[in-house]
C-alpha cells in the first residue's frame, strides 16, 4: 500500500522534472509527511502541463462526507469495482513524490518505518486515477494512489507497493487507454529505488520537517535482518 507521502523538491526543480507548470492554489510548500486527507501534488490528463493539488482519498459519490475517501486502490482489480470504474477508464493521473513510506512488521515489535525513494531523481511519479465528489454544497477533486505486487527491494518491508512509474512511462500513462495502463501497473522495474529505516516520528502526521527523513540511529546488515530492537 501507500499510506504516507512526500514531495520536497525546490519547485523549479519539480516544474522542471515534469515539464509542467505548478497552478495550485496556495503556491508551494514542501511536505515531509503527507498523510490521507491532506493534499497531493497531481498531474492529470486533463492539463498534463500543469501541477495541481487534490484531495487524497478518493470519495465514493455516495459518501457523506470526504474523510470516507480511499486512499489506494489495487490494481489487479481496479477496473471491476464500481467506485473506480468511472476514474479507471478516463481519468489517470501522476501522483509526484519525493519518497513514501512504508512499516515493516517487527516480530510483534512497533512496525519499523522505511523511507523509499529513488537515488536518481528528487522526484518521481506514483500512478493514480481522479475523480470528483460533491456533497453538502462543495466540489472536491480528489485521486487514489494504485498499488501492486512488491518489487525485491520491497518484499522484505511490506506486501504492496505503489505503481511507481519508471521515467519513461508517465506521459504513456496519461495518454493509454485502460487496457495499455494495466501493463504499466507492474512492480517498480529499476534498481535505482532505495530505502531506510527512519524514526517513529514519521508516525504523527503533525511532524512535518526534514528531520522525519533523518536515517535511523542503528545501523543494519539488510532489510531482511531487522530484529525490531
Amino acid at each position: 500500500m501507500c499510506g504516507r507521502n512526500s514531495l520536497f523538491v525546490d519547485q523549479a526543480d519539480l516544474e522542471a522534472t515534469f515539464d509542467a507548470t505548478l497552478v495550485a492554489d496556495g503556491g508551494y510548500k514542501p511536505r515531509y509527511n503527507i498523510a490521507p486527507g491532506d493534499d497531493l501534488e497531481v498531474i492529470t490528463t486533463e492539463a498534463p502541463d500543469e501541477i495541481d493539488r487534490f484531495h487524497w482519498g478518493l470519495v465514493p459519490p455516495w459518501a457523506d462526507d470526504p474523510s470516507d475517501g480511499i486512499i489506494n486502490a489495487r490494481s489487479e482489480t481496479v477496473d471491476e469495482k464500481r467506485v473506480f470504474q468511472d476514474a479507471w477508464a478516463s481519468r489517470p493521473c501522476l501522483v509526484l513524490s519525493s519518497g513514501f513510506y512504508e512499516w515493516q512488521a517487527a516480530n510483534g515489535g512497533p512496525k519499523q518505518p522505511y523511507r523509499i525513494y529513488r537515488e536518481d531523481a528528487p522526484a518521481f511519479a506514483m500512478a493514480g486515477i481522479y475523480d470528483e465528489w460533491t456533497g453538502d454544497g462543495e466540489t472536491l477533486s480528489c485521486v487514489t494512489i494504485l498499488t501492486t505486487e512488491p518489487n525485491d527491494l520491497m518484499k522484505p518491508i511490506h506486501d504492496r507497493m505503489p505503481v511507481v512509474l519508471p521515467q519513461g512511462s508517465t506521459e504513456r500513462w496519461l495518454s493509454a487507454g485502460p487496457d495499455e495502463r494495466l501493463d504499466l501497473c507492474q512492480p517498480y522495474p529499476e534498481d535505482d529505488l532505495d530505502a531506510y529505516p527512519i524514526s517513529r516520528r514519521v508516525n504523527d502526521p503533525s511532524n512535518d520537517s526534514p528531520q522525519v527523513i533523518e536515517p535511523e540511529d542503528h545501523e543494519q546488515s539488510g532489510l531482511g535482518d531487522f530484529d525490531g530492537r
